[in-house]
């Protein structure tokens, strides 16, 4: 625990009957991207409202770069920049100012929080709206401009611990990806990263593990090779089934195929097949859309959501998104 940036170990929280976080434990080590993963309301705010000393824990411990969080958060928090997955207050400000007042809260001088001001908005691409600014009721700046200039204010200072709290919200494909490049870059400068996101295609591409809460319990912890379960070689055929149309998948005796992996969420249904089966897979598909019971199909590389998906769906008593899987192991290498 001595070089971790932040320890969890048993942490429940209820409110009332509900226990939005179960004995969850997690760990960061200062140059690591975890990312922390679960669907609306399987307890990220609330683990992240616990770190930053919002709310108190039931039962655990918090341990922030070897503080105790729980019994001191306030010299907890000088270890932690947090960025709120509610957009920052910065109506009569600028970018420009409002970085530059962080940095100066985060200890920089004059000088350096200007500096650290305009080399962030070049890395966000964002230079262009520095000296817009922000008006009431949304107007002066979109929401993805206010955005990216929140994250800017959360790293504009070097600081052990990065809380992101879904970063890219709001924000466009172009500069989405700088976003993620910046993450990537914090961690690999030594600073601990903890990014809550629920796009798991994106943050497979930054993270070095993960962890996934559903319903308050983590029930997967790893890198994303870990948790993908699948050789290099298999791949995933997807399926995008018409309006009311029946799953070709749901009677085993009719696929061409055993699929390793089978998740059906919404109109798409995810097959994993090992690369020496896909030309029959493809051709069994091809069938169906002549037939037009597909509306379309591709063939790739296997990906973090099918196992996503498949690990949330076997946890969750809801009805969807169905998922028939080969165990995927639970062990918690992170923790």
């Amino acid at each position: 625990m001595d070089r971790d940036v932040l320890h969890i170990a048993g942490l429940t929280r209820r409110f009332g009957a509900t226990v939005a976080n179960d004995a969850v434990s997690l760990r960061v080590r200062p140059g690591e991207v975890v990312g922390l993963l679960g669907h609306n309301g399987a307890g990220k705010t609330t683990l992240v409202s616990q770190i930053v000393g919002l709310l108190r824990p039931d039962a655990g411990t918090i341990h922030v770069g070897g503080t105790d969080a729980v019994a001191d958060p306030a010299g907890a928090r000088r270890h932690v920049a947090m960025q709120p997955q509610a957009q920052a207050p910065i109506d009569g400000l600028t970018p420009r100012t409002a970085i530059e007042i962080a940095g100066r809260i985060r200890g920089l001088s004059n000088r350096d929080a200007r500096a650290a001001a305009t080399g962030l908005a070049e890395e966000l691409d964002i230079a262009q709206w520095l000296d817009e600014r922000a008006l009431p009721e949304g107007r002066g700046l979109s929401g993805g401009i206010r955005r990216l200039t929140a994250f800017a204010m959360t790293v504009v200072a070097p600081t052990p611990l990065l809380v992101l709290d879904e970063p890219t919200n709001d924000i466009d494909a172009s500069r989405r990806r700088l976003l993620w490049n910046a993450v990537r870059r914090r961690g690999d400068d030594g600073a601990g990263v903890l990014l809550v996101t629920h796009n798991v295609v994106e943050a497979e591409r930054i993270v070095d593990d993960l962890v996934i809460l559903n319903r308050g319990k983590v029930i997967a912890s790893g890198s994303p090779a870990h948790l993908r379960g699948t050789h290099d070689g298999d791949l995933r055929l997807e399926l995008e089934l018409p309006p009311g149309g029946s799953d070709p998948t749901a009677d085993a005796r009719g696929l061409p195929v055993a699929p390793l992996r089978l998740v059906r969420t919404g109109r798409r249904v995810l097959m994993t097949v090992p690369a020496s089966e896909a030309a029959p897979a493809v051709a069994w598909a091809t069938a169906l859309r002549t037939r037009n019971r597909l509306d379309g199909y591709s063939l790739g590389p296997t990906t973090l959501e099918d196992a996503y998906l498949a690990l949330a769906s076997r946890g969750s008593d809801d009805a969807a998104p169905h998922a028939t899987t080969a165990p995927v192991p639970l062990e918690a290498p992170n923790v």
